[in-house]
Formats: C-alpha cells, sequence, structure tokens
C-alpha cells in the first residue's frame, strides 16, 4: 500500500513544476526575441533593397533634367538649380523632393560641379585664396596648399610646407603613399596633409571644400551657379561678385561671359553635374547615393555618362 505524500514531498514537487515554467518561459522568451531580431533584419535587408532602388530612381529622375534641352543652369535664391533653354526661359523642375514612388519615396538634389574649383588646374594661388574664404590661418593655409601640389606632382621632393610618401605619408600609423598623379576624388583630400575632417566636411558656421572643390570639372568656373567663396578664389572683389550674383538672379543666366570678367577662367554653361540621392521607406532614409554625371552632347537622344559613383550598387 503507496503511503500519502509527504508535505515536504508535495513541496518539492511544486518545485519542480515552478522551475520547469520558468524554465519555458525563459526559453519562449529567448525565442520570441530572436524571432523579432530575424524579422528586424530580414526588415531592414528589405528596406535596404527598396531604398537602394529609390535612390537609383531618384538618380534617374536628375539624369532626366540634365539632359533635358536646356542650354543653362541658375543656382536660385533657395539654393537648388533651374535649368534654361538656349532663349533663357527656365524650365520647370521635376519633384526633387519626397516623390512618391513604389514602395516608398525619393529625394536628391543637383548642384553644378563646375560651380567648384578644380582642385587639378588650380594655381597655388587661387587655392589659397579660397582657403581664406574658409577662415583658415595662414600657417593652415601653407600646409594645404602646398601637400596638394606635392600629392599631385610626379616626384618625391617636398615643398618647403608639404609632404611626400617617405618623409610623411609612409610614418603614419595607416601609412600609404601619396598618388603623385592629379586627384581623381575630391574624397582624397582627407589624406593629404593638413586637411582635417572639419575643413573637408565643414562646420555649422562655414563650409567645407567637399562643397567648393571638384576634380571632375573642365576648368573654368560657371558663373551662373558659383557661389561667393569660389568667386573670390577666382580673385573677383566683392563689388564684383555682387554684381554676377545679382544679375543671374534678376536677369536669369548669361549667355556669355561679359567683357570685364573675361580672362577670368569663368564659363557660362556647364556639363557635369553632382547628384544627391536618397531612398526613403517607411519615413526614414534606407539608402543614399552621390553620383557625378557629365552630359553627353554627341549622342541623340541627349544622354550622361556617370564619372563617379558612391554608394549602393
Amino acid at each position: 500500500m503507496t503511503s500519502a505524500p509527504t508535505k515536504n514531498e508535495r513541496g518539492f514537487a511544486l518545485l519542480i513544476v515552478l522551475l520547469v515554467l520558468a524554465l519555458v518561459a525563459v526559453l519562449g522568451a529567448e525565442f520570441a526575441y530572436s524571432m523579432r531580431l530575424e524579422a528586424s533584419a530580414v526588415r531592414a535587408y528589405k528596406n535596404g533593397i527598396i531604398g537602394s532602388h529609390l535612390a537609383e530612381t531618384a538618380l534617374e529622375q536628375a539624369i532626366r533634367e540634365i539632359v533635358a534641352d536646356a542650354a543653362f543652369v541658375v543656382e536660385e535664391d533657395d539654393g537648388l538649380v533651374t535649368f534654361y533653354t538656349t532663349d533663357r526661359r527656365p524650365l520647370p523642375r521635376l519633384r526633387r523632393e519626397k516623390a512618391e514612388f513604389g514602395g516608398g519615396r525619393y529625394s536628391y538634389r543637383i548642384t553644378d560641379e563646375e560651380a567648384r574649383l578644380n582642385i587639378n588646374s588650380s594655381p597655388p594661388d587661387r587655392i589659397d585664396r579660397l582657403l581664406q574664404t574658409l577662415g583658415l590661418e595662414r600657417e593652415v593655409r601653407d600646409t594645404i596648399v602646398d601637400s596638394i601640389q606635392d600629392w599631385r606632382d610626379p616626384n618625391e621632393e617636398h615643398r618647403a610646407n608639404g609632404a611626400e610618401s617617405d618623409d610623411y605619408y609612409l610614418k603614419l600609423p595607416v601609412p600609404y603613399r601619396a598618388r603623385n598623379a592629379n586627384i581623381e576624388s575630391i574624397t582624397e583630400l582627407l589624406q593629404i596633409k593638413g586637411i582635417t575632417a572639419a575643413i573637408y566636411n565643414g562646420t555649422k558656421d562655414r563650409p567645407g571644400l567637399a562643397t567648393l572643390v571638384t576634380a571632375r570639372g573642365s576648368g573654368p568656373v560657371n558663373m551662373n551657379t558659383a557661389g561667393s567663396a569660389v568667386l573670390s578664389a577666382l580673385g573677383l572683389s566683392n563689388a564684383e561678385i555682387i554684381e554676377i550674383v545679382q544679375g543671374r538672379h534678376n536677369a536669369g543666366p548669361f549667355a556669355s561671359v561679359p567683357g570685364k570678367f573675361g580672362g577670368r577662367n569663368m564659363s557660362v554653361a556647364t556639363r557635369t553635374f553632382r547628384i544627391e540621392a536618397e531612398g526613403i521607406v517607411d519615413e526614414r532614409v534606407a539608402a543614399r547615393l552621390t553620383a557625378i554625371v557629365q552630359k553627353r552632347t554627341d549622342s541623340d537622344p541627349p544622354s550622361a555618362v556617370v564619372l563617379e559613383w558612391s554608394g549602393p550598387r
């Protein structure tokens, strides 16, 4: 005859049951958490793919504007560019901000690459004047100007304030060599002695070199789109800069370079543009890309070739 369980045995059994239930609860919580993580990762991957396609759609829309039948482009008071026909009539802009598309939205910004100072073709005094507009001290400017020239020239002899591979770059914690050729992308500037992230990217108080220089333009600066810092780097006075800016805003683009500005390394047209595009999913930017494209005038219909690309592919 089996004896009835004692009070201690019943308590022990209850404890075992509670422990088993606690273990099941922990395992259930772990499983649910892992499922949420996996679902979140899948959603992020999916949004990234959709965002990339949306950003590429934005790029194609921007190219549609660039290859349109436009002879001129002007940077307007709102900081955005408007394309103009040969008879200086403005073309309507496509929607560039949060345009709806399947699965999300996209935004893009077009800027004139030839509104920037060409870092490869600009003489040292022009680069120095540009750096002056950023409020940099003489010592910093001298280091940057000389180092840019050393980075581009084919030899290993550094200037007074410059740097070459053997005496500077190969001695850094992460060593590398100077290019000893023309700069291919402005991102290289971050590798050049004297150029800090703040100088390259800018701060809340001043613009950065990334918005003021290019390695892709044809050389001359487009006076219809150039900002005051770049025009100042060309040696123009404040009065001349005001005249140019007010003239293009009041009367539309300059159709030709006025005689008084001849020989100042300026033009009135461009074929090279920078496009910054975003793909937006669930009200968040899921992908970004930046491309530098050049309009081809020798094709029918007009087209564009991508010179430089950064971002998802």
